[in-house]
């Protein structure tokens, strides 16, 4: 299939690849969750879902690859993602490999479209799972209605969000208000002397994924302290969740509404 990619201009992209290297994370799991992981040859360091895509070769980091690896697995495309493989894209094309970069979302529904592209750029269908993931998106409108969040990603330094990011999205869509909400920019380092000022009613936390949770919780309590943030109620994901923008999403999605709605009450 011939196509027009808005960094690349016309790309040539096989038209049911059998051999695919999957170098974002949520395209790696989208692929999985529609039924074509069989055809995935090599990931990234950070495509760790499922744990079915933990066992293929490591072709990359985010921005560097190993050439001489991907030249042996001889993909028939190679996906990546906008934004910070922006560059990776177009040395790959360069090279001469047929690669195609999935947009980053503005808003969980882009998390669909991606899943709809996915499965139309391997030749079949999602099997309906965009649908559903977008009915069960669609039945948590307003659940966490007014209640002001602060969101820090913890990224080797403290990042927050503003309006320009997918999780701020999702945050309107549960009714609730993100704090940073007049900051245009999608990413950026939080201002910790005007957290409080702003009111938040629920404090989130996504830290570095580890294995030891016991660590995870301990890391966040004492950042609390350090920054002298009491009183408030908090929660920390499992790391990697709320800033994944893969399929899974939803479901990290379900747990976050629950647990808030249990922290709020008490």
């Amino acid at each position: 299939m011939k196509l027009t990619h808005e960094q690349l201009g016309l790309v040539e992209l096989p038209n049911e690849p059998g051999r695919i290297v999957s170098l974002a994370p949520n395209v790696t799991a989208t692929l999985f969750a529609i039924g074509a992981g069989e055809r995935v040859v090599g990931r990234s360091a950070f495509c760790w879902r499922p744990a079915a895509a933990e066992k293929l070769p490591v072709v990359a980091s985010y921005t560097k690859v190993r050439w001489g690896l991907l030249e042996e697995l001889r993909p028939d495309v190679v996906y990546t993602t906008s934004g910070i493989q922006r560059q990776l894209t177009q040395e790959l094309h360069r090279r001469g490999y047929p690669v195609w970069s999935f947009p980053l979302p503005v808003s969980p529904w882009g998390i669909l479209e991606n899943i709809r592209l996915a499965a139309a750029f391997v030749g079949g269908s999602d099997g309906g799972l965009s649908a559903e993931l977008g009915r069960r998106y669609a039945d948590m409108a307003g659940a966490l209605a007014g209640v002001r969040v602060y969101l820090e990603y913890q990224l080797g330094e403290p990042i927050t969000i503003g309006r320009g990011a997918f999780m701020h999205a999702a945050l309107e869509h549960l009714g609730a208000v993100n704090i940073f909400a007049d900051r245009p920019q999608a990413y950026f380092a939080p201002p910790l002397d005007e957290v409080m000022g702003r009111q938040p009613d629920l404090l989130v936390f996504e830290p570095k994924r580890i294995a030891n949770r016991e660590r995870q919780l301990a890391v966040v309590a004492e950042k609390l302290t350090g920054r002298n943030w009491k009183g408030l109620p908090w929660l920390a994901t499992g790391g990697d969740e709320l800033s994944h923008s893969g399929p899974e999403f939803f479901d990290y999605l379900v747990v976050f509404v629950t647990r808030a709605k249990e922290l709020l009450k008490k």
